[in-house]
């Protein structure tokens, strides 16, 4: 299945909906700030669970009390797509329960 670029207006409007992402160049990113070292690596497990869902992985950075995610799409040329939109999503939807911010 080929997997599409967004354009920068509808980056834009996804974006509107995801609550502390940005743009980094040609990636969606995010940092999370957690409670403790093992709050943010068990952050990481719950996040490789989603990317292994939805077959799409994003680069992540496990820092002393952080979690950074930045994803985009290889296979489109390593720009965004929905498939970051959504693995977006499923981080937000889950961060929360691991005391993120």
């Amino acid at each position: 299945m080929a997997v599409e670029p967004l354009s920068p207006e509808e980056i834009e409007d996804r974006l509107a909906a995801l609550p502390g992402w940005s743009l980094d160049e040609d990636r969606l990113t995010r940092t999370y700030r957690l409670g403790s070292h093992i709050a943010a690596a068990a952050l990481v497990v719950h996040i490789a669970q989603v990317q292994d869902e939805l077959d799409h992985h994003s680069d992540l950075t496990l820092g002393y009390h952080s979690v950074t995610v930045s994803v985009h799409t290889h296979s489109a040329g390593g720009k965004i797509t929905e498939l970051d939109v959504e693995l977006a999503r499923r981080v937000s939807d889950l961060a929360p329960a691991h005391g993120a911010s």
